[in-house]
């Protein structure tokens, strides 16, 4: 299956609540729960000590407001690009949340996540 296939509302539905477990996990500096959903090769690039750094020093990872504006939808090749307007709780402005989604072994997986 291609997830590019599917209707920008079943790709909202799907992304949000990945959208907001990465959020979660994240603010909780929890890197088991973080890395739950992430495709194989993802999974293998972002290690526990790579994640628990930025988890201990970054300001904004540890404060990520839940309201989160989903921005659009991007289809590419068998991938999706999720784009949302991101807030802090504790810094100010805004950033770009990407959450870039897929297939692998017949579940919607995480391909790629970021804020910028």
């Amino acid at each position: 299956m291609n997830i590019v296939e599917s209707s920008d509302d079943e790709i909202r539905k799907v992304a949000e609540s990945l959208w907001r477990d990465l959020l979660r996990a994240s603010n909780e500096g929890k890197y088991e729960e973080f890395v739950q959903k992430f495709a194989g090769s993802l999974a293998l690039a972002m290690n526990q000590v790579v994640v628990n750094h930025q988890f201990a020093h970054s300001e904004l990872a540890r404060n990520l407001s839940e309201d989160a504006d989903y921005l659009g939808i991007i289809r590419r090749g068998e991938h999706v690009t999720v784009l949302y307007r991101q807030r802090s709780t504790k810094k100010p402005g805004e950033w770009v949340g990407r959450l870039v989604l897929g297939y692998e072994e017949g579940e919607v997986r995480i391909f790629a996540a970021s804020i910028f």
